[in-house]
């Protein structure tokens, strides 16, 4: 996990009624998260909320228009009683997930989350997983 992203993240939830920022990538691993959730719970959340992003992604057909073939996944956003979690593309392979109370701007918080996407460009890539021998796909013999 990249410890510097934490800052970042922090600058996010910045707001009245925001409360925690967590960068993910596509396979759940933890990337960054602020500093008022610990550890655990954002590595908890960042792998529900794969599979969140996951399912979201799968119901493109469900939006896609006749003239328009592609329709690639850019947000999700869920609301409860009390609040809300903010789910944006990051760039390739990685996610930036807000949670917020009911009350919250959630114009102001989508906002602040493209602006930190933007900040951080190339810090957010997710590189493919390396295998043993230092190249994608490859194992041990």
């Amino acid at each position: 996990m990249n410890k510097e992203l934490g800052w970042m993240l922090d600058e996010v939830v910045k707001m009245p009624e925001a409360r925690h920022a967590i960068l993910l990538s596509a396979d759940g691993m933890l990337r960054g998260h602020s500093c008022g959730i610990d550890r655990d719970e954002a590595e908890r959340q960042a792998a529900a909320l794969s599979g969140l992003q996951s399912i979201s992604r799968s119901t493109a057909d469900f939006c896609t228009h006749p003239t328009h073939q592609d329709t690639p996944w850019r947000q999700t956003l869920i609301e409860f009683a009390h609040g809300y979690v903010f789910l944006i593309a990051a760039g390739p392979g990685a996610f930036l997930a807000v949670s917020a109370g009911a009350d919250v701007d959630m114009e102001a918080v989508t906002y602040r989350m493209q602006k930190t996407v933007d900040r951080l460009g190339k810090e957010l890539v997710t590189p493919p997983r390396q295998g043993a021998l230092g190249m994608p796909g490859t194992a041990p013999a």
